[in-house]
């Protein structure tokens, strides 16, 4: 789910989503607000990633290899999307890879990724590119480094989900245990229940939120 919010002209958040075999791939990206074009950096990114990947795991990659191809190829089509470094589309990334084995996470900026159990604590996996007043220290670009996104691997014990999300959603629940208490028993309607709290928070954000089921 996906939605604007409260405040803001227009949607810059972006979500693809695939399967492969038994692998459910997606791809979460957050426009950055000061740059042009932002959505469509995100989108660019979004479709790219989640293309990236499953081509990767179709071709024998392991999902760590695959996490770092997808984000390579989407850095360069957001930096093709450039009419200069000083006109640089760019946007957050975050993309996810579930399956039987467990489930894999890497990202470039401040969209993040959650292990929400059926049962027991649940744990942020990803970590922010964030400097002093949480002022945004690395994303996809024109006017980027080289992305360098940490990949974090994890095997649950039991069912659960595996939250893709944008700050829109995670600075009104930033802790894997207030996630988990608006979940519903539908995927679909747990996702919108995440959406409508943000919204009626304040909504000051674009807010999106995938879940990709594991072990069930």
């Amino acid at each position: 789910m996906s939605d604007r919010g409260l405040r803001r002209g227009i949607n810059a958040d972006a979500v693809a989503l695939d399967m492969v075999d038994a692998w459910t791939i997606g791809v979460v990206c957050d426009g950055v607000s000061m740059s042009p074009r932002a959505e469509r950096a995100a989108h660019v990114a979004a479709a790219t990633g989640v293309v990236a990947l499953a081509a990767a795991l179709r071709a024998g990659a392991i999902p760590e290899e695959a996490l770092v191809e997808a984000t390579s190829r989407s850095s360069r089509a957001v930096t093709a999307l450039a009419a200069s470094v000083h006109s640089a589309p760019a946007c957050t990334f975050v993309a996810g890879i579930a399956g039987p084995l467990g489930m894999w996470v890497g990202g470039v900026g401040d969209s993040r990724g959650y292990w929400l159990p059926d049962e027991g604590p649940g744990m942020v996996l990803t970590e922010d590119d964030a400097g002093a007043d949480e002022v945004l220290a690395a994303w996809l670009g024109a006017d980027a480094d080289e992305p360098q996104p940490r990949i974090r691997s994890y095997r649950p014990g039991g069912p659960g989900h595996l939250l893709l999300c944008t700050d829109g959603l995670w600075r009104y629940l930033p802790t894997a245990e207030s996630l988990r208490a608006r979940l519903q028993a539908d995927g679909l309607e747990s996702a919108r229940s995440l959406v409508g709290h943000a919204l009626d928070a304040g909504g000051h954000d674009n807010v999106t939120a995938l879940l990709m089921p594991v072990n069930r």
